[in-house]
């Protein structure tokens, strides 16, 4: 069959259902991941959207990806101490995603101050939605024709993956089918969209056609930096172990958040996590449901938080937040300056991730023990190695 013509049936298709993936890799994982979500509380999407989000702000940056190298760097630390199921809160783009892939929770929550952010998660729904795979959906993503077998490619290597796509350009005719297969799909979704929300959406798409696996985070105002990952980097990036971890990297990582998205429970939120509404929304919908936090990512937020004067109300709302000893908070740090160097630092990574856990937080805060970001960074940081 013609690889566009087939590109264009795809997008055309209904959403499949969660059957066998091709391969021995979609085996007996795929119905623990499909089971896991069967089990999760069913959300009304566009509702609890609305219910739960408050309104936006600006913040200078279109975060289409991350700028974060070390992102899957606390990934190993976290399966050792059994981080997993429950409830996921992050912020941001698409590291939210390989984050959800390895904790499998019942339930998460994309909380940013961005509406931008909402928008450019739906589109991410539209394509987990519209592709039966990782190839297809990562070919969706970048305007690419799918391959002739693309339901043989369930065994493949992430980086047989990423060799794919940057081996095919895009096409004009893929694009415009794209765009109106993912408008479709956003229309399913019940969530009010305007011109200029539909606009954004497909300025989103655009640019990942555009740029595709060399796109890097980008700030209004400053040049990319050199040393800002591009989408391939972060694709093929690897935890301390040595493992994988992007959530392209297995089908059956894929396959569990494409049933999270299909069953609306990777739910996009307009918010200040030191607001006076979303984050208290959100702890009061896991009470009721009866779910707790295993793991909050926060980026590196709290700078920001704490520089505006917020740091408390911050700390107030992660407090509100059902969670047992186990949860943990991820953060992120840029240094600047005489601060370049955490103790954690990892060689050749311009970021460095961390790891805590939300009691320690909450206790040193109390205790009076957050002075300075730097306090926030160091204090009760677990080892990852």
């Amino acid at each position: 069959m013609n690889m566009l013509r087939r590109y264009v049936l795809v997008l055309g298709a209904m959403l499949a259902t969660l059957a066998g993936c091709a391969g021995e890799e979609a085996g007996g994982r795929q119905s623990a991941a499909a089971g896991a979500v069967a089990a999760a509380p069913k959300t009304e999407f566009a509702g609890l959207i609305e219910r739960l989000s408050e309104s936006g702000g600006f913040f200078d940056t279109d975060n289409l990806i991350s700028n974060e190298t070390s992102y899957l760097h606390v990934m190993g630390k976290m399966r050792e101490m059994g981080v997993a199921g429950g409830a996921y809160i992050g912020v941001g783009p698409g590291q939210n995603l390989s984050y959800i892939a390895q904790i499998r929770p019942r339930i998460a929550f994309i909380v940013d101050i961005r509406r931008d952010n909402l928008l450019h998660h739906l589109l991410y729904k539209s394509l987990f939605e519209l592709a039966d795979n990782r190839i297809e959906y990562l070919s969706l993503l970048l305007g690419r024709p799918t391959p002739d077998d693309a339901e043989q490619w369930g065994g493949r290597s992430v980086a047989e993956l990423v060799a794919y796509v940057d081996g095919v350009p895009s096409q004009a005719r893929a694009e415009r089918a794209s765009w109106t297969a993912v408008q479709d799909r956003l229309a399913s979704f019940g969530v009010p969209l305007d011109d200029r929300d539909l606009e954004t959406i497909q300025r989103f798409h655009e640019t990942f056609i555009r740029h595709g696996l060399d796109l890097r985070f980008n700030s209004f105002g400053r040049a990319p930096q050199p040393y800002y990952p591009t989408l391939r980097e972060l694709i093929l990036e690897r935890d301390l172990t040595g493992k994988q971890a992007n959530y392209l990297a297995s089908q059956d990582d894929f396959q569990f958040v494409k049933a999270m998205q299909h069953d609306d429970l990777i739910v996009p939120v307009v918010g200040n996590l030191a607001g006076t509404h979303a984050m208290r929304a959100i702890a009061g919908y896991l009470a009721e449901i009866g779910e707790h936090v295993s793991a909050f990512y926060t980026s590196n937020v709290e700078f920001y938080v704490m520089s505006d004067g917020l740091f408390g109300r911050f700390v107030d709302n992660v407090a509100a937040l059902p969670h047992d000893e186990r949860a943990v908070i991820i953060r992120s740090f840029f240094g600047r300056g005489f601060r370049s160097r955490h103790p954690q630092a990892v060689a050749g990574y311009y970021s460095t991730q961390l790891l805590q856990t939300v009691e320690s937080f909450v206790t040193e805060y109390v205790g009076g023990g957050y002075v300075s970001y730097v306090d926030v960074v160091t204090r009760h940081a677990l080892p990852l190695r």
